[in-house]
């Protein structure tokens, strides 16, 4: 680690501690030429795998698109940003442990409904209803009834 004081290169850790719930590593610093002390931060770099779209196109995975989709279904629902943003961070955690470059849109999408059933049934049927394009009141019912025979309801 380079010193961001006078550019040496040689730099000693003085003490390391767990940040972030685990997630980071906080170490301090110091240089071994001019003696100044920094903190640096060090994270695990796990790359998201891309995501193939229905029509065969590959993006890269857009958390700001995942986040936007469930914050539109969960519009106007009681559900905490807390909650959201677990949840977002379980799919993003699913898609890195499938340790796939790329992965199916489809994939993504069952994952978004699993997770919006636990958070709100009501946002998981508004999204379902978009994403498998629900025709008519009958498929609307249909999937209302299967949440109703679920045995954790």
């Amino acid at each position: 680690m380079h010193c961001p004081f006078c550019s040496a290169e040689d730099t000693k850790v003085i003490d390391s501690r767990l940040v972030a719930e685990g997630d980071q590593v906080r170490r301090r610093r110091e240089c071994l030429s001019c003696h100044e002390r920094f903190t640096t931060f060090e994270i695990a770099e796990l790359v998201m795998p891309r995501i193939i779209k229905q029509n065969g196109t590959r993006e890269p995975f857009d958390e700001n698109k995942l986040r936007a989709g469930l914050l539109r279904a969960l519009e106007k629902r009681p559900v905490s940003i807390e909650a959201i943003e677990s949840s977002i961070n379980h799919i993003k955690h699913f898609l890195q442990a499938t340790g796939e470059r790329e992965v199916k849109s489809i994939v993504v999408g069952e994952k978004v409904m699993e997770q919006l059933q636990k958070l709100d049934e009501v946002a998981y049927v508004r999204f379902a209803s978009v994403y498998r394009r629900f025709k008519d009141l009958n498929e609307f019912r249909q999937e209302i009834d299967r949440l109703e025979q679920q045995p954790d309801n």
